[in-house]
């Protein structure tokens, strides 16, 4: 038996950013000289990101209405992990039940779940997310709960992998996924390079994903989960990760990444095609974490990519940045709104995060 894939709903804050107005924002958090506020407006404008949303209205408000961060000479005292903490703890369980009832709507009643993951890297609590949407949604007192954390991008293919062998297990299984990051939250103000790189890269979203054991008597189209497989390139382990400070999350992503990445990928795509006995030539669709625009230009050089196969990854990317885990699941969502369930199709989706770990997918429709 396998499972599929029936259903994806997206939900993002209430604040949308243009980018050339996070950037006016970060160059007055950084006080960069002349030429540091030239290097950061090209690496803005180079970044092929129009729009993010985030929980935090302050990126677009005059100072006196900042609420987040501090309206002082000094930026004194800047938002402490608590602080971070306490805007996950308002924000998060809110924005996820949003996503769920956009999955959910017309697809399944939310009684009927049987099995809640959770995944998110930019908050933790205990209780959680998870018991909050539990509450919220009035979920039953009994659902088997899982949460996934601090894996970063890749990790809603863990989530999927999990769900995977549940329903594999469990035939009645009705397994909910729900991702959320509020990445805005953890901006710092030091102008190094990793915290440059993030204050124009990341944004706040939501995705949650319904997945269910593929029994015949069940009318859903689908996607289904036929194959996963993962390595670590253990000389790139230095160069993502997720270290926890007084100020909040901190992430280290260097230059190096692209580089790494397009090294590796071919070999690594090549093997998971191969497990599931498949050639590049059979996949139709690529639904590619869109980790950065040189990250997908990486990716496409290294694949000889030169028909568009990456569009809905640079889409995503332009309309919301890199949301962490849920960014794959909103290009997944964008494929599965024009897939041809009349035809055969095969799909490969491909997601980074720090290790340096490479997570894939394979998922197929089977067609009339």
């Amino acid at each position: 038996m396998v499972s599929k894939i029936i259903s994806i709903g997206t939900a993002t804050p209430a604040y949308m950013h243009s980018q050339d107005e996070i950037l006016q924002f970060m160059q007055r958090i950084y006080s960069l000289n002349t030429e540091g506020r030239r290097k950061l407006r090209y690496l803005y404008h180079q970044s092929s990101i129009k729009t993010r949303y985030s929980v935090v209205s302050d990126y677009t408000r005059p100072a006196a209405e900042w609420e987040f961060y501090p309206a002082t000479e000094n930026l004194e005292p800047f938002p402490s992990l608590e602080e971070r903490m306490r805007w996950y703890d308002r924000h998060a369980a809110p924005l996820s039940v949003k996503a769920i009832l956009s999955c959910l709507d017309g697809k399944a009643d939310p009684k009927e779940i049987t099995h809640l993951i959770t995944v998110s890297c930019t908050g933790m609590s205990a209780p959680g997310l998870d018991l909050q949407i539990v509450d919220l949604m009035d979920l039953s007192p009994g659902i088997f709960r899982t949460s996934v954390n601090f894996m970063g991008c890749y990790a809603a293919i863990h989530a999927l992998k999990l769900a995977n062998s549940i329903c594999r297990s469990e035939p009645g299984a009705r397994v909910l996924i729900v991702c959320t990051e509020l990445c805005t939250l953890h901006f710092q103000r030091e102008p190094t390079e990793e915290n440059m790189t993030s204050s124009l890269l990341f944004g706040d979203g939501s995705a949650a994903a319904l997945i269910i054991a593929d029994a015949e008597d069940h009318p859903e189209k689908g996607l289904r989960l036929e194959s996963f497989y993962s390595e670590v390139i253990a000389k790139g382990k230095k160069d993502m990760a997720w270290t926890l400070s007084s100020t909040g999350f901190r992430m280290t992503l260097s230059n190096y990444i692209p580089d790494l990445i397009g090294e590796d990928l071919a070999l690594l795509v090549n093997r998971a095609l191969k497990k599931n006995g498949m050639r590049l030539e059979d996949i139709t669709h690529w639904c590619v974490h869109p980790g950065g625009k040189r990250v997908l230009e990486a990716i496409s050089k290294s694949l000889h990519f030169t028909n568009g196969h990456l569009d809905d990854s640079y889409s995503i990317l332009k309309e919301y940045g890199n949301m962490s885990s849920p960014t794959l699941l909103f290009v997944l969502q964008r494929i599965l709104y024009r897939l041809d369930f009349r035809r055969a199709n095969a799909l490969l989706g491909v997601a980074f995060g720090p290790g340096l770990t490479m997570e894939t997918f394979i998922a197929t429709t089977a067609g009339d």
